[in-house]
């Protein structure tokens, strides 16, 4: 397995790349403030090179995630268009209504429903589950919802996960996701079916996007993927033989960071460990 090679800056990468695809939480914000340096180069990158498109796990559609980058001061400069997991989620959920749907997740997240011809529903009535995350992510674990989960396997329900990330950092504490509880379900003997990253609808989305910005079909081989994420954006670029740029300082910042910047022996524990690889990795995302 080849070893990432450490960079300083994308300004060392601008000419090798067309397109950036690049994560959202833990890249350019954690959820509590922006990362004004990250916005920087991305701005930079859009400026100079080419589009860069953001895509989120948040399970959410995209405009209430515009909103909340605006919130965190992440200037639009910064980006060329967001695709969420939510976005490619409503597709599979209008393939199922009309249909009785058990709701998992905050209330801020029902405008994932809205314009679906869908029902209400709970692990007694409903067709299929749909999980955007916890029902509070400051308090709720997976295991919290084993009794019902273990209900729903035995009715035979498939369960849609509308964000497959299993943390994300907020602030300086990492939260459940609604990847978390679809692994139970899974471990349960349960079916989940996904859009996000790692798998491929949100990947189709986002390249076609960079087509239309590009004005000309991608070339796959200039197109970098930015992430913190191992089993997310690393092995969604992997699946896709895309290459990858690891910003290291993301939810593994712990692990992978010390007083000297990047610890690339972490890294590439990390990667080995998953079967996965990165062709570069970075402490923080800067330009130079």
């Amino acid at each position: 397995m080849t070893s990432p090679t450490p960079i300083s800056g994308l300004s060392q990468l601008a000419a090798r790349y067309d397109v950036l695809l690049c994560d959202v939480w833990g890249v350019i914000h954690n959820g509590r403030e922006s990362f004004p340096a990250a916005c920087a180069a991305l701005a930079r990158f859009r400026a100079e090179v080419g589009p860069v498109i953001l895509i989120s796990n948040a399970p959410r559609p995209h405009p209430p995630i515009v909103e909340q980058l605006d919130s965190l001061g992440v200037p639009r400069t910064a980006w060329t268009q967001l695709i969420t997991s939510g976005d490619a989620t409503r597709t599979l959920l209008a393939q199922r209504a009309p249909g009785r749907c058990w709701r998992i997740g905050p209330d801020r997240d029902s405008v994932l429903y809205e314009g679906l011809d869908l029902r209400e529903g709970g692990p007694d009535d409903a067709d299929f589950i749909c999980v955007t995350g916890p029902y509070d992510d400051e308090h709720d674990e997976p295991g919290d919802y084993r009794d019902r989960f273990i209900a729903c396997v035995a009715r035979g329900l498939e369960l849609i996960c509308a964000n497959p990330d299993i943390v994300v950092q907020r602030g300086d504490r990492l939260i459940y996701c609604g990847g978390a509880l679809a692994q139970l379900y899974e471990s349960l003997g349960g079916r989940t079916v996904m859009a996000g990253k790692p798998y491929a609808p949100i990947y189709e989305m986002a390249l076609s996007v960079a087509a239309e910005r590009l004005g000309r079909p991608v070339d796959p081989t200039r197109v970098l993927c930015v992430g913190d994420g191992l089993p997310t954006d690393v092995r969604g670029a992997n699946a896709r033989g895309l290459d990858v740029l690891f910003v290291a300082s993301g939810i593994h910042g712990a692990e992978t960071i010390g007083p000297d910047g990047l610890i690339l022996p972490v890294v590439e524990d990390l990667l080995r460990q998953e079967g996965l690889q990165a062709n570069w990795a970075i402490a923080d995302m800067i330009w130079s």
